[in-house]
Parts: structure tokens; sequence; C-alpha cells
């Protein structure tokens, strides 16, 4: 994996550029000089669990035959305080299903995801607590 990282002003924005040629924004918080033109780092951690563990549980369903209307997943990550580097130390997702889904292949799916196949869970756990609700629409 390659990643290109182009500073895109005087201060901390940055634009990053995978090897397919998608294009993300980083930033720096504004209490440091930032200009919230990007995510930050950690956020982008975050984001990568969510995508990471929908792109499984979706696909774990798929296989399963089961049709996914939508799917939104809400991630509330909580940092050490007062500690440098500052690491997550509670994560807690809620996913949020709406289709024909039967829960205990849902809750299976999710699960798999967790526990097994999402590499960025995975990285995650070994500082941080990570817990789930699912909720059926």
């Amino acid at each position: 994996m390659i990643i290109d990282l182009e500073r895109k002003n005087n201060a901390f924005h940055f634009e990053a550029t995978n090897e397919s040629g998608v294009k993300i924004q980083i930033d720096a918080s504004p209490a440091i000089g930032g200009e919230n033109k990007g995510a930050r780092p950690m956020e982008l951690l975050i984001m990568g669990l969510g995508g990471c563990s929908a792109i499984d549980i979706l696909n774990i369903l798929y296989k399963q035959k089961v049709t996914i209307e939508s799917m939104r997943i809400k991630i509330d990550a909580a940092r050490e305080a007062d500690v440098t580097p500052s690491l997550f130390n509670n994560i807690h997702i809620t996913y949020y299903l709406k289709g024909q889904v039967d829960r205990n292949k849902a809750e299976r799916a999710v699960n798999l995801s967790l526990d097994k196949y999402c590499s960025v869970a995975k990285t995650l756990e070994k500082t941080a607590t990570i817990s789930y609700d699912l909720v059926l629409e």
C-alpha cells in the first residue's frame, strides 16, 4: 500500500492520495493552527473502523442472500485524557440496518467482522474496548 501526502497550505492541511487516485483531505485542530479543511488523523482511523466493519458485514450478509436496503453506522470513540499519545480506550458502534434482515444473521455478521475479519478493529482492540448495538429498522 502506498499513500502520498501533499501539504496544501502553510499550516497543517494535507491531501492524501491512494494508489487508485482517491483523495482525502486531512487537517489539524484549530487549537494548534489547523483550519478545518479535512478530517483529523484520529477521526480517519475511526472512519476506517466503520468502513472496514461495514464492508465485512455487507459481504457476509450478501453471501447469505440477505437484502440490505440501507445501512448507517454511528461510532462514539473516547480517547485517554491528559496523556500523550492519547489512544482510544472505549469505542461504541451502533449499526443501523434496514431491510428484510434476520437479527441472528446480522448479529453473527457483526461479531465475525469485529472478532475475526476487520483489521482496523483488530488493531484498535489492543488499546480500546469495542462494543456495539444493532438496530434493525
